[in-house]
């Protein structure tokens, strides 16, 4: 198993700044893929950034320039840092971990971004 711990959302202005971070239980090198998918109110849930094996990360289109992943190996932890945050960034941000076949989700963390 591997469990989540996700921190850093929080109530931002448009065009501001914020880092979440997720903390896993097990080695981030036993982890296949970690990243992030967000959950607006009435949307589908949408991946917004992740690492594959080898290192590679992929952006959402909708915050490709914006975001920036990023990773701590000795504490198993993934950040993602949103910046020139809009109105429509506001979602629920979900963490999750592909381990050995099974795909483990953080508690998710509310991001609300004010126009």
């Amino acid at each position: 198993q591997v469990h989540l711990v996700e921190s850093g959302g929080g109530l931002v202005q448009a065009g501001g700044s914020l880092r979440l971070s997720c903390a896993a239980s097990r080695t981030i090198f036993s982890i296949n893929a970690m990243g992030w998918y967000r959950q607006a109110p009435g949307k589908q849930r949408e991946l917004v950034a992740h690492y594959t094996s080898g290192r590679v990360i992929n952006y959402a289109d909708s915050v490709k320039g914006r975001s920036t992943m990023s990773r701590d190996d000795a504490t198993s932890t993934v950040y993602l840092h949103l910046n020139s945050l809009k109105p429509e960034d506001t979602a629920v941000y979900y963490c999750f971990a592909d381990f050995i076949g099974y795909r483990y989700w953080g508690q998710g963390t509310q991001v609300t971004v004010s126009s």
